[in-house]
């Protein structure tokens, strides 16, 4: 019922997941991601659990493709679920159960692994990898988004369209980059018109907040007076303003 990605990007460490399905606030109970860890998409009968157990388990010391198969041999309803992940080291795992509603499938690939059910045909899959591959170079949330409109434009989940979700996470115990769109007719069209305005408004916001081994402070002298502004007065003229 969802196409995803789950990436690690070589240059920068971070992690990524980007994800769109037919049902509302994918972003709430798909991706999951953490710090120096990994990232994963847990899809499907969706069983978040098994996110979470993966994540423990290479933190654990567990590669990817060990961490994943420990984590379905504990769930009886495996067969119904579909996973991707991937670790800190750019190793990647995918699972597609056998009671999967079809069209579904995976591919992985160096630091990446996509994966959907529910979908048009393999050309989602395909278009996601491919885009995923061309984009080497472009920082990971454009790579991540790039992926998602390449399987958008080749007939996502064959449902429809309902809501889509970007998160990267960094070094920090909070993500770098959370962002969703939680029901739309064209969300994933959507999630490039947020991420391009977060770039500008939110990114900026989040690199200043406080981290993990450096002392807080204020915000950039930049960053506060363009959040001062309204919302159309902003760069990219959108946005909901600071938390």
């Amino acid at each position: 019922m969802t196409f995803s990605i789950v990436a690690r990007c070589s240059s920068t460490g971070l992690l990524g997941v980007a994800v769109a399905t037919a049902v509302p606030a994918v972003g709430s109970m798909c991706p999951f991601t953490r710090a120096n860890v990994g990232a994963v998409s847990t899809q499907s009968w969706v069983n978040p659990y098994l996110a979470l157990g993966a994540l423990d388990a290479i933190a654990g010391g567990m590669s990817a493709r060990a961490a994943l198969d420990t984590v379905l041999a504990g769930d009886s309803a495996r067969e119904l679920r579909q996973i991707g992940l991937v670790n800190a080291a750019g190793e990647a795992a995918a699972f597609t159960g056998a009671d999967c509603t079809p069209w579904c499938g995976q591919e992985t690939g160096e630091g990446f692994a996509v994966q959907g059910n529910m979908l048009t045909g393999p050309e989602v899959i395909a278009a996601m990898a491919a885009a995923f591959r061309t984009s080497i170079g472009a920082p990971l949330d454009e790579r991540l988004m790039r992926a998602m409109e390449g399987g958008d434009g080749a007939g996502g989940d064959r449902r429809g369209r309902q809501s889509a979700s970007l998160r990267l996470q960094g070094p920090e115990d909070y993500p770098a980059l959370d962002l969703r769109v939680d029901e739309h007719p064209h969300p994933v069209e959507e999630l490039r018109r947020v991420l391009t305005i977060a770039r500008l408004q939110l990114m900026p916001f989040v690199n200043g907040m406080p981290k993990r081994d450096a002392p807080a402070g204020p915000a950039s002298a930049s960053v506060t007076s363009m959040l001062a502004l309204s919302p159309p007065q902003r760069p990219g003229g959108g946005g909901s303003g600071p938390v």
